[in-house]
């Protein structure tokens, strides 16, 4: 398969996707309008005999198969035909309640019964288009389904066919013979252009044309991808100005495109000899995917592993890595150009499968080899990586790429040397494609977020970890899957049925969930998402503030406004985009239990919410005490209640355990509280002077209020002092750490003023047997002289055991 196949065959699909989008061809018709049963008879025979014929040719089969899916996209239109009709029949027959049970004797009003036997029998009259059109939906769905079983088939069986081995030297004569036969054939071509006098005169007119044909297309071949570089090099490279990569990306690209026009020019100059023959320029067109090929390699080399300081690589590689990424890279994309090349001569009907298969042997050894090299170096590089972008989802898909780039490397070559070359060529070939897609992907990644840094004016980390340049490669990476189909084999055909069946969409009740459907539905909830949005700001901002209610029951109308608006966009989304309620009543029905049970403290956080914005126990800015946590209330949500602690820290805390539990609101309703002093002073204080002290210290303190009166208690008598306490009512209990810091200040300073001790705590300590610890000391003391004593005899003063008394 060559090279350009694959761009044929996604161009195919496109088509082929745009004819199923607008129904399928000259069988397309319109929904209101029955489909022609009559002809889709004759083509409906004409296919199955076809099917049934096991002679019948894949290309035929391909085009039947077509041909059915236009006939089948017709008659999914045709099951709409009169359902608004049916709908209000239907709706009709309900209203005239049950159908009385025969078999039971039941019967009803003769008119009542005859309206419903009209009302029946025109019901049955509009639902037989519908009924037909499934009945022949069915019959093309499942003919398409034959064909593509047959056609899988016979794929499999030409994958797994085997020519002689290629490893064999006895088989190399018919790939020799091939070449000389292509060799011959330009030569003979040769000949015949120039051998004519006629021609050699229009070829000697022509010549300047010729020239400067030829003369441009060497120079943009040899130096076109230099200079390119050249000019990338010199914007990336200018400085750190946001958009330098965008640019660069863009104007790198010629480093392709310029070579191609080089050879494409080469071919329009030997076009301009008129040859005889078609070989040559056959093999020069072959030739224009090996410039492609070979020249997207390097481009895709250098920019996904640029050599030039300062721009960013993948996962911030050291240089040692990226050159021997570049070498292994390089190493694959000139072997695909190579196979490309090879293709020109295999694809021609002289060529025997056989010779192929000599001829591709050495490239799928070459590709295999630089597989095997790049995995191993593509792992041990990633493993290496120490940025933070080689933690993520990126690092481990590369990984798993690398490993399986080695099984590749050993199924390739080893289906070659075995003689199964359309194996071969279905691992090896793709898997270059694939490394092609996979480095475009990356080298998209840089410039996708310089736009976006240069867009919102941040810098390139920052837009690292923004959203939007994920969602942009989650876009590329679904624009990307139906290239890597193909690119592994899988057919047009195939991948438009793929997308038949998703703009088909699945059933739900009398309606289709289609991406219509779903876009709709988006679309409409987006609206009165952003609709509610907007009525909470003006509510907030406009309304609201020019009442009379506080600032916890305009935040408990804000909250409500937003959850019932935006239910209602919920709901009329889903019933805009045609979706039957009544289908999800079922659904939703049979999951309410397990929905009720892994949920329940969900349920029961959000019923707490609700209560907590209709009553407003608590409001934003109170200052609460719950469950051990004390601080401000910052925000008040459906499931939960932030708390902003005195450490600045955030405590989530659930709805149920404001109801459930112990709330203290500080400033609920009024800054105004209590504030608390205790200190103890020694025994032996006047008591009244205490009294007095205090209470001046008290009052003397800005923020306490006058009214009601500050007041001293004399608590009792402690262990160790006096004990009193200062109650004093705050203006501002917010400030009550402030308050009463101060006030202990001021009690230190004043009973240094005033000589009020506050004590140490004192404790008297009680010997039950001092006797005994008297002895045992005596005991342990060393043998003691007599002494003489200068005011009486010896012995005067001690006892009778030399201890004194």
């Amino acid at each position: 398969m060559g090279a350009h196949r694959y761009v044929l065959l996604a161009v195919q699909a496109v088509l082929f996707a745009c004819m199923i989008g607008v129904g399928g061809g000259f069988a397309q018709s319109s929904a209101n309008e029955a489909p022609d049963y009559s002809n889709w008879e004759q083509v409906a025979t004409e296919a199955e005999e076809a099917i049934a014929e096991e002679a019948t040719p894949t290309a035929r089969l391909t085009e039947l198969r077509e041909v059915l899916s236009g006939w089948r996209a017709n008659f999914l239109d045709a099951e709409s035909i009169n359902r608004d009709r049916v709908a209000t029949l239907r709706a009709q027959v309900a209203a005239l309640g049950t159908a009385p049970d025969t078999d039971a004797g039941e019967t009803e009003p003769p008119d009542i019964a005859a309206r419903r036997s009209e009302l029946t029998s025109r019901l049955a009259d509009a639902e037989a288009p519908q009924l037909r059109a499934l009945e022949a939906y069915n019959r093309a769905n499942g003919m398409i389904s034959e064909i593509d079983d047959v056609v899988r088939t016979r794929q499999t069986e030409a994958l797994l066919e085997a020519v002689p081995t290629p490893a064999n030297p006895a088989n190399w004569p018919p790939a020799f013979e091939a070449l000389y036969d292509v060799a011959r054939d330009l030569a003979s071509e040769a000949v015949d252009t120039f051998g004519s006098e006629i021609k050699r005169r229009q070829i000697l007119r022509r010549l300047p044309v010729t020239l400067a044909f030829f003369a441009a297309s060497i120079l943009m071949l040899m130096r076109g991808r230099s200079w390119m570089t050249y000019l990338t090099d010199f914007v990336q490279g200018g400085g750190r100005w946001q958009g330098r990569l965008v640019i660069g990306f863009v104007i790198s690209i010629t480093q392709v495109l310029v070579p191609l026009a080089g050879f494409l020019l080469f071919i329009a100059a030997v076009a301009s000899l008129n040859p005889s023959g078609s070989t040559g320029l056959s093999l020069l067109e072959g030739l224009v995917w090996v410039v492609v090929i070979v020249y997207g390699a390097l481009w895709l080399v250098n920019r996904v592993f640029p050599l030039e300081p300062g721009l960013p690589t993948l996962f911030d590689l050291e240089m040692a890595p990226r050159r021997r990424l570049r070498r292994s890279g390089i190493l694959i994309g000139s072997f695909m150009g190579a196979w490309a090349a090879v293709q020109g001569v295999t694809g021609l009907e002289s060529v025997a499968p056989s010779a192929a298969a000599v001829l591709n042997l050495p490239i799928f050894l070459a590709l295999g080899y630089g597989y095997w090299r790049l995995s191993r170096q593509l792992v041990r590089a990633l493993k290496a990586a120490s940025s933070d972008e080689a933690q993520g989802f990126g690092m481990w898909a590369l990984l798993v790429m690398g490993r399986l780039l080695g099984v590749v490397a050993l199924i390739g070559p080893i289906s070659a040397l075995a003689g199964y070359n359309a194996l071969a060529t279905a691992v090896t070939i793709p898997t270059g494609y694939t490394l092609g897609l996979v480095g475009l992907f990356i080298a998209l990644q840089w410039p996708i977020r310089d736009l976006y840094s240069a867009v919102t004016r941040t810098n390139l980390e920052t837009a690292g970890d923004a959203l939007v340049p994920v969602l942009i490669n989650g876009v590329l990476l679904i624009a990307a899957l139906p290239l890597l189909g193909l690119t592994w084999g899988m057919r047009p055909e195939r991948l438009g049925e793929i997308y038949a069946r998703v703009m088909e969409g699945i059933p739900l009740g009398d309606t289709r969930l289609t991406p219509g459907v779903v876009l709709t539905v988006a679309l409409v909830f987006a609206g009165g998402y952003m609709a509610t949005r907007l009525l909470q700001r003006a509510l907030k901002s406009s309304v609201l503030p020019r009442t009379s209610l506080d600032a916890g029951a305009r935040n408990a109308v804000t909250s409500f406004v937003g959850y019932v608006g935006i239910g209602l966009a919920a709901l009329f989304a889903i019933t805009s985009g045609g979706i039957d309620l009544t289908a999800l009543a079922y659904v939703f029905g049979a999951l309410s239990v397990g929905i009720g049970f892994g949920l329940q403290n969900v349920v029961q956080n959000f019923v707490a919410g609700i209560i907590l914005l209709i009553e407003r126990p608590i409001g934003e800015g109170d200052w609460i005490e719950v469950g051990g946590q004390m601080g401000t209330v910052k925000s008040i949500s459906v499931r939960s209640t932030t708390i902003e602690t005195f450490d600045r820290q955030e405590v989530i805390v659930p709805n149920a355990d404001f109801i459930s539990g112990t709330v203290t609101n500080w400033t609920r309703g009024s800054d105004i509280g209590r504030a608390i002093v205790e200190v103890g002073v020694a025994y032996g204080t006047d008591t009244r002077r205490v009294e007095t002290v205090l209470l001046e210290i008290a009052k003397e303190h800005p923020v306490v209020a006058l009214y009601p009166e500050p007041s001293v208690d004399f608590l009792g008598f402690g262990s160790s002092s006096l004990d009193f306490r200062i109650r004093v009512i705050l203006r501002d209990v917010n400030r009550i750490l402030e308050v009463t810091s101060e006030m202990r200040h001021r009690i230190a300073e004043r009973f240094a003023e005033e000589a009020i001790e506050i004590p140490f705590p004192q404790q008297d300590l009680w010997l039950r047997n001092p006797e005994t610890l008297r002895r045992s000391s005596a005991s342990s003391a060393p043998p003691s002289v007599p002494r003489a004593r200068p005011d009486g005899p010896e012995g005067a003063g001690e006892d009778a055991d030399g201890a004194d008394t």
